[in-house]
């Protein structure tokens, strides 16, 4: 009993936690909750060696530290019970009562179901999660609370897990904390990943940081008491704390910027709280009395709050001794809606399962979920539901004054989408501020649109690239898809017509059953399916033919077999072979179609990679990260899936984009890296790069690498050498 006196005691303060936020609320269905899970979970431990239980428990606490209610705790405290001791959704039900079972169930991985890989997995995974979160947020808030458990205990996991996790919290978790408002738990979640993605980084710029430590306290603590008496003077009562701006925060701008840690010199940032927003105003006029701001850097998210309800002025100014900071200033209650989000302000007690039906925060979840459920490829679902779930930052108005928040690069076509799919279909150009742009103008702050419309218009496939809202996209794809569909069943007939004549098979003997049941060898339901199939290209007419109509197909005279021809000579050379293919790629199941790299970005061995039918070409295959396969993917029947065969000692070429500083022996330490890989170079360039001032270098180089595992060997060797900012990978 010993052992478990330390879940006890944890079990005993989590209640505590609780009686001080809801003292009226009856804790017994918890102590229920907390029996269940103990006894499920028995003899079950953590790669550290706790009881599993911990978890949980963990979990519950940090549930219970943003006041949410005992639906949410209790969810918290049987999480895992359904994926990982066999525990039923009904047995839950009728154990803690629907709300519960239905939370349970929504956080809950896909983790039993057959899927075809990893990739499936997951995305079917975050489609249920996305679901579930529609019907009552909390599962999302559980689901955030499990992953920052799991990421303050990643450490006792091996490395490869470690990444998977770290990236997987970066693209989906973090930005689905940002969109919810909650910038507490999002900041410790990109911090806590940022530790695994790229340990080394991490450790340099909190290195960096830390060498700054005292000289940042001495500073924050000058300004602090300056602010602070310059409010008391003016009667605004306020508090002010100083902070100093995190390791991912700090790496972000480095990335963006290109420049080193010693180049960042807005590390520093004050908070000032008041009690009113007139006050907020009065502070930053104090503020810039004292200090000079910097130009463009003032920002009013009070006026217009941004789409997760976040409201703050900032701004940021140069202090003594020409040190810049910034300065974000807000009431009690904006502060607490952006520590806590959506989690700030919700009244379970009363029945209600979260926020209003047109809450800001959760509409742009009733959207991605509209538009999701028909997308059928994971790929495609993970890649757009990354993109959707980005943070908005460019705030357009419409002629009557209304306001719509775009991701940043948006053009008038995300726009019109953003007002209504037929204004989106009908679209034939737009004015910005009154002048007439073209359709790829690049939407800014402030910007008035105005939609010109033509009715029976249709959108263009030329859009696609142009579009940066998942919601645009899927609109034109829907359209586009139907098009080329109805396009490819026609043109599927007729090549089927047309080999039938070749070949001497006549279609109205074969039974419409037989067709069918052909399709179905093939994994279609419907005779259109394949004719689609075979008008995409995906299929030959040929093969169909001879399934279909084994006894009556006729090989034509001119591709009879002739009598082979005598063997070369001792000595003498063989043929030369006719290359009609790339033989280190193959398509799954299918051997007689041809099949070649994209030039595009010239997938390596190793790297993940997808296949697209291009008619009279055969299979182009691209990288997944090849900027033209969300363009190209369009019509989602034209994908179909590739591999990498046999091992060959083939070299593939790689351009690479190295941003260094500007000084002798740089390019001498890269070359020594290629050196040390054993890699031949095709060519190599270096300029100043007068984008990052004049201690600014670019060098660029194609290099020949067998595999992807030889390019990250050599991008990390890169980018540990003094002097490299960043290194990428060109895609053209």
């Amino acid at each position: 009993m010993a052992a478990a006196d330390p879940l006890l005691a944890s079990f005993a303060e989590l209640k505590e936690k609780v009686r001080a936020a809801r003292p009226k609320d009856d804790l017994a269905p918890l102590d229920r909750a907390f029996q269940f899970a103990v006894e499920r979970h028995n003899g079950q431990f953590r790669a550290s060696g706790e009881p599993y239980i911990t978890h949980p428990l963990a979990v519950a606490h940090i549930l219970a530290g943003m006041r949410l209610d005992l639906v949410s705790l209790q969810t918290g405290l049987l999480h895992d019970v359904i994926e990982d001791c066999g525990v039923t959704a009904e047995e839950l039900r009728r154990n803690f009562g629907e709300e519960v079972a239905q939370c349970v169930d929504g956080v809950t991985k896909l983790g039993k179901l057959d899927f075809y890989n990893a990739e499936e997995r997951q995305a079917e995974s975050f489609r249920k999660m996305l679901l579930a979160m529609v019907h009552d947020i909390r599962v999302i808030i559980v689901k955030l609370a499990d992953r920052l458990h799991n990421l303050r205990t990643l450490s006792y996991l091996d490395r490869e897990h470690q990444e998977r996790t770290a990236h997987e919290t970066l693209e989906i978790f973090v930005p689905v904390a940002h969109r919810l408002g909650m910038g507490k738990i999002r900041s410790e979640l990109e911090n806590l990943a940022f530790r695994y993605s790229d340990p080394l980084a991490y450790e340099e710029i909190l290195s960096a940081i830390e060498s700054k430590r005292h000289y940042n306290e001495e500073f924050l603590h000058e300004i602090r008491g300056k602010v602070e008496a310059e409010l008391r003077r003016e009667s605004v009562p306020a508090r002010v704390e100083g902070r100093v701006k995190s390791p991912y925060s700090v790496y972000q701008k480095l990335k963006r910027q290109r420049i080193g840690v010693e180049q960042v010199y807005d590390l520093l940032a004050l908070r000032i709280v008041t009690d009113s927003v007139k006050n907020c105003y009065a502070a930053l006029g104090i503020i810039h009395n004292e200090w000079r701001p910097v130009p463009g850097r003032i920002k009013d998210f009070i006026a217009i709050p941004r789409p997760n309800l976040y409201q703050s002025l900032h701004t940021s100014v140069i202090g003594p001794h020409g040190q810049p900071f910034e300065v974000q200033i807000r009431t009690e209650e904006m502060h607490r809606i952006a520590e806590e989000g959506i989690a700030a302000h919700w009244k379970y007690k009363e029945g209600k399962h979260g926020p209003a039906v047109d809450d800001q925060r959760i509409a742009w979840l009733r959207h991605l979920v509209e538009w999701q459920r028909d997308m059928a490829d994971p790929g495609e679902f993970l890649s757009t539901l990354k993109v959707d779930l980005y943070p908005e930052e460019v705030y357009t108005f419409t002629p009557r004054g209304k306001v719509l928040a775009l991701p940043r690069g948006a053009t008038p076509i995300d726009f019109a989408y953003a007002i209504h799919s037929d204004v989106g279909h009908t679209c034939v150009g737009a004015k910005v501020n009154g002048r007439i742009v073209p359709l790829r103008y690049t939407l800014k702050n402030g910007d008035i649109v105005e939609i010109l419309t033509q009715p029976g218009h249709l959108p263009s496939r030329d859009w696609l690239p142009l579009v940066k809202t998942a919601r645009a996209r899927n609109k034109i794809k829907h359209v586009i898809n139907a098009s080329e569909r109805a396009k490819a069943i026609d043109l599927g007939q007729k090549l089927l017509e047309k080999e039938a004549r070749r070949f001497g098979v006549s279609l109205g003997r074969i039974s419409k059953a037989t067709f069918e049941s052909v399709a179905a060898d093939y994994g279609y339901s419907k005779m259109e399916d394949l004719h689609a199939a075979l008008g995409y290209g995906k299929l030959s007419a040929r093969s169909v033919l001879q399934k279909a109509a084994p006894d009556q197909f006729q090989t034509p005279e001119d591709e009879r077999p002739v009598e082979p021809a005598a063997p070369p000579a001792p000595g003498a050379a063989p043929p030369p072979r006719v290359e009609d293919g790339d033989y280190t790629l193959k398509v799954q199941g299918i051997d007689d179609l041809l099949i070649y790299r994209a030039k595009c970005c010239n997938p390596i061995r190793g790297e993940p990679i997808v296949g697209y039918v291009t008619r009279g070409k055969g299979v182009a295959v691209h990288s997944k990260n090849c900027p033209n396969v969300q363009s190209l993917l369009y019509e989602v029947e034209r994908r179909i899936d590739v591999e990498w065969s046999r091992s060959t000692s083939e070299f593939f070429p790689v351009h690479l984009v190295v941003h260094t500083d500007d000084r002798p022996g740089m390019l001498n330490q890269l070359t020594s890296v290629l050196s040390d890989e054993n890699l031949n170079i095709r060519s190599l360039e270096a300029r100043v790069d007068h984008d990052a001032g004049a201690d600014g270098a670019v060098i660029e180089m194609t290099v020949e690498v067998q595999d992807q595992k030889q390019l990250e060997r050599l991008v990390g060797a890169m980018r540990h050498l003094s002097g490299v900012h960043d290194v990428e990978r060109l895609l053209h």
